[in-house]
């Protein structure tokens, strides 16, 4: 769903609806997590986008393939707003899902793009942060 709002743009009701309803069936729970997931991820785009951003030397988000910029931010939502969710296993499955989709670089850059953060989070360390990012966490 994150790969379709990136290049769509859709309102998040549209995108769920379009997705499920081109779908498989999914199990209730599977939905609703995926939901809460996808519309997290969204809702917190800058604050996840500024994360990875700050530990992406010399790459700009807009020029990471579509896939790998996706999972990152699945990754970041998932550290930052679900802590029922082990850091590592979010990592793992980014991992996971860039094996099958993306190449074996792009595991290399997620998996050390990711830890990055993590140690970041579990520090609660936000690296040189702008001051418009800042602003934004503090309203």
């Amino acid at each position: 769903m994150l790969f379709s709002y990136d290049v769509a743009r859709p309102s998040v009701e549209e995108l769920i609806e379009t997705y499920w309803g081109e779908m498989a069936e999914a199990a209730e729970e599977v939905r609703v997590f995926a939901n809460e997931l996808v519309a997290g991820a969204i809702s917190h785009l800058d604050e996840i986008d500024e994360r990875i951003r700050l530990r992406t030397e010399h790459w700009r988000i807009p020029r990471m393939a579509i896939v790998d910029r996706n999972l990152l931010r699945l990754a970041v939502f998932e550290f930052l707003h679900q802590p029922n969710t082990p850091k590592t296993v979010a990592i793992n499955e980014a991992l996971e899902i860039a094996r099958r989709f993306s190449t074996h670089e792009a595991t290399q850059f997620i998996n050390g793009i990711l830890d990055a953060i993590k140690r970041d989070v579990e520090s609660q360390v936000i690296p040189e942060m702008t001051a418009a990012t800042m602003a934004q966490h503090l309203n």
